[in-house]
């Protein structure tokens, strides 16, 4: 008989966006493996985008249990002047103006009042649902996945009436994510957030995340039984893809780019080759693929850069994988705080996959650049190093004139969403 595996998850499809990837695949390979999951999750999410291209990487069968949640974004709406249909970006990301005092005010609310997040209010009555399905419906696991940290929450205050084992998975770090220090927060709420954090992590039966430097980070806070299981790539996305690359340079984004990490160096650079360089300006494309921070957008103006390049506010997940295929060079833009040492986006895996070149920007010495350099999968530099960021461009692009600029990464089927269950399987 399968082992019953409840997995308590806010993003899940049609939501869309890189907070679903991880879960979903999981889910979809548990029942390989001698799993059976179970899905809880909002009936009502407040999700910055829809794709209902993830549907179709649903298990047959699989059970899904989708409640009401109250979140407090209609009067955050009301408040900042949004629309109420307007979806509400995660992150702190604006793609049309600048953030003004009311903004800033509903920041330092979130941070101070909403603790550990939005949906604090859908802990409380989570917990008395599933108190009563666990009664008739008993699982093996409960597994929680934040952010948002509520979820972690839920499966706490379950522990203290059930006999189960909790996975408390961490896709990013709780107070030492990199724009925890933006939401404005107090000594109090502060204090408020180390001590729940601690609490989830001392109380968990395994406390997984995505990479080696957060694994230790979160040992420094309490946590004895660790995991690292990154993110990876589904090898069935990129199936039957023999996709001829762009006949001119494309440097592609897949994904958010944020004010922190907009890259100035880089749009200054590639404003003046195309200054300077005949060939380059008959060459260059830019396609970013994602919700874009203004500030990007004007920086792309300020450098004359504006005829180079495409926007595109969102894709669904089942054509990305052609447009990195496709891509000349594949950008990777990584937080510039110091908590971006263990961040390796999802995406990453996904590039691997397609076996472009892969141009890093943050953080040369963090994880993400590590994996890159190890698999000898493209280039890393930091925003600032002017000079490097120069000698990767000209590199690639002359790597492109010459048709030179195609990867053979080994060793990526570690990284296989199959082969990365397997190893979930193991500690359910």
């Amino acid at each position: 008989m399968n082992k019953r595996v409840l997995i308590i998850t806010y993003y899940w499809p049609p939501s869309g966006g890189a907070g679903v990837q991880r879960w979903l695949k999981f889910a979809k390979y548990l029942p390989e493996n001698g799993i059976s999951p179970i899905i809880y999750t909002p009936l009502n999410p407040e999700s910055p985008v829809n794709d209902e291209s993830l549907l179709n990487d649903l298990p047959d069968n699989i059970e899904i249990i989708k409640r009401k949640i109250f979140e407090p974004y209609s009067f955050y709406k009301i408040f900042t002047g949004k629309k109420q249909k307007e979806k509400v970006n995660a992150g702190l990301i604006s793609e049309h103006k600048k953030g003004g005092m009311l903004e800033n005010l509903s920041i330092w609310i979130r941070g101070n009042f909403f603790i550990p997040d939005a949906r604090k209010f859908w802990v409380k009555p989570s917990v008395k649902f599933l108190s009563e399905y666990l009664s008739e419906n008993p699982v093996d696991t409960i597994i929680t996945t934040g952010p948002p940290h509520s979820m972690h929450l839920i499966a706490m205050n379950l522990k203290k009436k059930f006999d189960f084992k909790w996975i408390a998975d961490f896709r990013d770090p709780w107070t030492e994510v990199d724009y925890y220090h933006l939401l404005k927060i107090g000594k109090i709420a502060d204090a408020k957030h180390h001590s729940l954090e601690k609490k989830v992590v001392t109380s968990a039966d395994t406390v997984l995340t995505v990479s080696n430097a957060w694994e230790n980070d979160l040992k420094n806070i309490g946590a004895k039984n660790t995991k690292v299981i990154t993110n990876g790539y589904d090898e069935s996305d990129f199936n039957n893809l023999e996709q001829a690359a762009d006949k001119y340079f494309s440097i592609v984004h897949i994904g958010s780019i944020f004010k922190e990490r907009n890259p100035y160096k880089l749009w200054k650079i590639l404003g003046e080759l195309v200054t300077t360089n005949t060939s380059f300006k008959e060459h260059l494309k830019i396609r970013l693929i994602g919700k874009t921070d203004f500030s990007v957008i004007e920086e792309i103006k300020k450098n004359n850069l504006d005829d180079y390049v495409d926007v595109i506010p969102y894709m669904s997940h089942n054509k990305i994988p052609r447009e990195m295929k496709k891509a000349r060079v594949l950008l990777l833009l990584i937080s510039r705080f110091v908590a971006s040492k263990g961040m390796i986006p999802g995406k990453v895996f996904e590039y691997l996959a397609s076996q472009r070149p892969i141009v890093v920007l943050g953080n040369s010495k963090g994880d993400t650049a590590r994996l890159i350099n190890e698999l000898n999968a493209g280039s890393s530099s930091e925003y600032e190093d002017e000079e490097e960021i120069k000698r990767i461009i000209i590199s690639k692009f002359n790597s492109y004139l010459n048709n030179t600029d195609y990867n053979n990464i080994k060793g990526i089927k570690k990284y296989n969403r199959k082969n990365l269950t397997k190893e979930l399987a193991e500690i359910c």
